[in-house]
């Protein structure tokens, strides 16, 4: 059974940093591709970053040079480190992998950035 749980959400001030985390049940070399997801109150979920089993990174042109996707093999554990947080920024986030051509997706973390 395939699981993906996601934390280190929380509430922050503009300027401040926080790291998701979104643990796998299974290895995540599985996945040909995870990312995570931002949706924000009454809009679409858009993709925020990605990371393939091969390392290949890409980031919404928003959160280039602030946010950093990398993965813990061993832990079967993908990061989201974002730092220099926006009001925009704000958001649930969702882990998101594919797994032999099948979606998963984790349950979010909520992700507020409010002075």
């Amino acid at each position: 059974q395939v699981q993906l749980v996601e934390s280190g959400g929380g509430l922050v001030q503009p300027g401040g940093s926080l790291r998701l985390s979104c643990v796998v049940s299974e290895s995540w070399f599985m996945f040909s591709v995870m990312g995570w997801y931002r949706q924000a109150p009454g809009k679409e979920r858009v993709l925020v970053a990605a990371i393939t089993n091969g390392s290949d990174r890409n980031y919404a042109d928003a959160v280039k040079g602030r946010f950093t996707i990398s993965r813990d093999n061993a832990k079967n554990t993908v990061y989201l480190q974002m730092n220099t947080l926006k009001p925009e920024d704000t958001g649930v986030y969702f882990c998101h992998g594919k797994r032999f051509g099948l979606p998963y997706w984790g349950q979010g973390t909520q992700v507020t950035v409010s002075s």
